[in-house]
């Protein structure tokens, strides 16, 4: 196994449903470490900029206004296999086709509003960390003895 990171975000739906601490605690609980958070409002251009790969598709306009609708929670994820690691807590996209037990299958009402988004794979994974935290923000878990 490899440590990687991934991106996670907690969306609108899943902010207003006061999920933030149930979510991170599935991640903590599979050994993912949380070294970044941050909740923003995403504005239009954040939205269609991080979206832009599905420009071209029908649900774009949707997606874009669905996660301007209120804040979302941004997660950097580390562990072994993070990646794979996150997709397996999120279970499927649809959650109709989510194994029980994922947050998708325990709170999502729909495909469109579906709780969260994770890297697809580690190029996404860098894009992403870089998009919302090119400017600094990830904090290696680490302590140090303070005594001395």
């Amino acid at each position: 196994m490899s440590v990687e990171q991934a991106l996670s975000i907690i969306k609108p739906d899943g902010v207003q449903k006061n999920l933030v601490g149930e979510i991170v605690g599935r991640f903590e609980k599979a050994g993912l470490e949380i070294i970044a958070a941050r909740m923003i409002h995403l504005s239009r251009e954040q939205a269609e900029e991080f979206y832009a790969v599905h420009k071209e598709r029908p649900f774009f306009d949707d997606l874009v206004s669905y996660m301007m609708s209120g804040p979302v929670m941004v997660l950097v994820l580390q562990g072994d296999s993070a990646i794979n690691a996150n997709r397996k807590i999120m279970g499927a996209t649809n959650p109709a086709d989510a194994e029980l037990g994922t947050i998708r299958a325990d709170f999502a009402e729909s495909i469109e509003e579906n709780i969260v988004h994770g890297s697809d794979g580690p190029d996404t994974a860098l894009q992403e960390i870089a998009f919302f935290f090119g400017d600094g923000g990830i904090c290696p878990r680490t302590r140090q003895d303070c005594t001395k």
